[in-house]
């Protein structure tokens, strides 16, 4: 049994109450139930962290590079908010853990408005999730182990 992150930045703490007309009903506890239901139905455990400050989700992606390493980590689930489209250094932290990360929206972000329609983590992320609502994790999560169960 291994761990998956599923990593949250900023605002996301806000989901259920946030333009739910964008982001849903699904609340981040709602979310972190979802996401550790679904590792647990494929033998592993999901840990659920949420930052509304850019290093600390360094730092987190920092430690899972070293569980991953370590073999005690598969891979990341990662849903930047609105850092996806700003930050360079979660980018480059990205690259440099070796550890996969699965990049997650919960909302269409090609569909709204422009500035949202580039990520600085998808050209690092071994896959996106887009646009299908707080399932999305599920999703990812389920890549994640299929990518992992494959190699």
């Amino acid at each position: 049994m291994a761990t998956i992150l599923v990593l949250n930045g900023p605002n996301l703490n806000l989901l259920g109450t946030r333009e739910p007309g964008v982001y849903g009903a699904a609340t981040l506890a709602d979310v972190e139930a979802l996401c550790q239901a679904t590792a647990k139905a494929h033998g592993h455990t999901a840990t659920c962290l949420q930052s509304n400050h850019e290093g600390a989700l360094i730092d987190a992606l920092h430690e899972a590079g070293r569980a991953h390493r370590a073999g005690e980590l598969i891979g990341v689930v990662f849903n930047a908010g609105g850092y996806t489209h700003t930050s360079v250094a979660l980018h480059d932290a990205i690259k440099g853990i070796g550890a996969p990360v699965i990049e997650v929206h919960i909302s269409n972000v090609h569909a709204r408005e422009p500035f949202r329609n580039h990520s600085f983590l998808s050209p690092a992320a071994a896959g996106i999730v887009v646009g299908f609502g707080a399932d999305g994790y599920r999703l990812a999560i389920e890549g994640l182990v299929e990518r992992t169960r494959v190699q």
